[in-house]
């Protein structure tokens, strides 16, 4: 789930709960008041094509809404939808998907509902295969008129307790959550939502977008809730060549899955929405090469007593627990400071490049931050006041009376650039700022100011063996968990801002960003079976 976005936390965590999509409790902090056919490496990949059969078909979809369908030798079925080509699909069988407009309605809760392993869903063409989960037409996919949305509360493409299976080229759009925060996750690997254990495992995605034509400026209404989102879910797994936009909780979530989660993230870019990434209980990958830009923040890994169990966020290496095996390197993270996003239940903290909230043991290195205005990166710990389901109870937190403390200890942040961080130029906005004082405490070296210049920090030089420097891994933390933790309540814009004179942006409408076409896979019909769509 989502971590707690801020207020009062008594009030937030009690409060912001409903179902999955909106269930999700808004972020963050806050505490208190090739695969193989992309050129990418096979990690994910080359798992799941080993359990692949000899004799595989290739399943082909066409219901010629925008495109003649191609001649067949009329021994060669064409399926008219999606949903009914993956329930003939056995494992290692490919499902073609023919550009068209699909408006895919499988389930109650599921555009695309798939439960087979080890079965590949592939469109020819990433932006000419669109799965819409609207009333819209198909010479206008993707709407933005409230009158032809679905608000059944119903997500895209779900991806249900099944190993091995790949999601590739094409767009889903405007699969939106209902009235009781159910749905509205665009592409779903899901191994047991709720349950507290691993449920899938081995996964990918390539050349894929998530985006929504529709949204609002209400917090409570309907809308795109998740862009791509894995949940109590392992690897290997690899994301790669993904755009997502325009969600009211995040662009990008991986979680329930603790210090396992084995996924990539690779030259994924998030824009437009509350949070660009965002991490529950969640560990053991690496996000690269990426972009995240015009959300309100860009990248949160975070711990929550709640349903995506088991708590915490844990970044720290399954056989080396002392060490760090969830990396967020090699990223532009950039102009995170918008206040119109769409956003879901209560606001995420405006203007952070990197927000590591109540985690541990994460890498933050070698990223470029630019134009943040409240922090380039900003480590804290988290009080969660909420009532935890059954399996959750305050695991690797702190138990206190009415509140789980999950404390922010032994992360990196080292080698990243900053430029021109902190301009709403409120106390403590900084490159980089730390909140807890925890041991083994957060760790700050080689970070640095673009063009040079002195590297801005609360508290001030951060990177001093005296303060938080190295060496790494030693005594407790200098935080500031005093003006720090008040300016981040005032940076979520929810309730009263406890620091007088602090300023930050507040909503004066929506801005969605445009469904630009995004680059298709090179050559889809590589290494399929013989088929009618892709010739001879």
């Amino acid at each position: 789930m989502r971590p707690v976005k801020i207020a009062n936390i008594a009030q937030i965590a009690r409060s912001a709960r409903g179902a999955r999509g909106g269930r999700r409790l808004a972020l963050v902090l806050v505490g208190a008041a090739a695969l193989v056919l992309g050129g990418l490496a096979p990690t994910g990949a080359g798992v799941a094509a080993a359990h692949d059969r000899d004799d595989a078909r290739a399943l082909l979809v066409c219901n010629g809404s925008t495109t003649p369908c191609p001649r067949t030798d009329g021994r060669t079925h064409v399926y008219r939808t999606v949903q009914a080509a993956v329930d003939a699909a056995h494992r290692g069988d490919w499902v073609l998907i023919w550009p068209g407009v699909y408006h895919e309605k499988a389930t109650a809760d599921a555009g695309v509902l798939i439960t087979t392993p080890g079965i590949h869903l592939r469109g020819l063409d990433r932006n000419r295969v669109v799965v819409d989960g609207s009333d819209g037409t198909v010479a206008h996919p993707c709407p933005s008129a409230p009158a032809l949305q679905d608000r059944t509360g119903r997500s895209g493409i779900v991806v249900s307790k099944a190993d091995d299976v790949s999601v590739e080229n094409l767009t889903v759009c405007n699969y939106l959550s209902g009235a009781n925060g159910d749905g509205g996750n665009e592409i779903w690997w899901n191994g047991g939502d709720g349950s507290g254990s691993i449920g899938l495992h081995r996964y990918r995605g390539a050349y894929l977008t998530a985006t929504s034509g529709y949204g609002s400026a209400d917090a409570s209404a309907p809308m795109a809730q998740y862009g791509i989102f894995a949940s109590n879910a392992t690897g290997p797994a690899v994301i790669a060549h993904t755009y997502a936009s325009n969600m009211g909780d995040s662009d990008y979530y991986v979680g329930a899955c603790r210090n396992i989660c084995g996924v990539t993230l690779t030259d994924a870019h998030g824009q437009n929405s509350a949070l660009g990434f965002s991490g529950t209980n969640s560990g053991g990958y690496t996000i690269r090469d990426s972009e995240f830009d015009h959300n309100r923040t860009g990248i949160a890994p975070n711990s929550l007593n709640n349903d995506d169990a088991p708590p915490p966020q844990d970044g720290s290496c399954v056989r080396a627990p002392q060490a760090s095996c969830t990396f967020i390197e090699h990223n532009f993270i950039h102009d995170n400071n918008n206040p119109n996003a769409p956003v879901s239940g209560l606001a995420p903290v405006i203007g952070v490049g990197v927000e590591i909230s109540g985690g541990h043991n994460d890498t933050v290195r070698d990223n470029r931050i630019e134009r943040q205005g409240s922090w380039g990166v900003v480590l804290h710990d988290f009080p969660d006041s909420e009532t935890p389901p059954s399996a959750s109870h305050c695991q690797g937190g702190v138990q206190q009376p009415g509140v789980c403390l999950f404390l922010a200890y032994g992360n990196v942040v080292t080698d990243n650039a900053f430029s021109h961080v902190g301009f709403f130029g409120n106390p403590t906005n900084a490159d980089v700022a730390n909140e807890s004082q925890t041991a083994p405490r957060n760790c700050f070296a080689g970070n640095r100011v673009i063009g040079g210049g002195a590297l801005t920090s609360d508290p001030a030089l951060i990177q001093s063996a005296a303060v938080d420097g190295t060496p790494c891994g030693a005594g407790a933390g200098a935080g500031d968990s005093g003006l720090l933790f008040g300016e981040l309540v005032c940076a979520a814009g929810f309730g009263q801002c406890p620091v007088p004179g602090a300023s930050y942006p507040q909503r004066t409408g929506l801005d969605l960003a445009p469904i630009r076409p995004q680059s298709t896979m090179p050559h889809p019909c590589a290494g399929l079976p013989e088929n009618p769509f892709c010739g001879r």
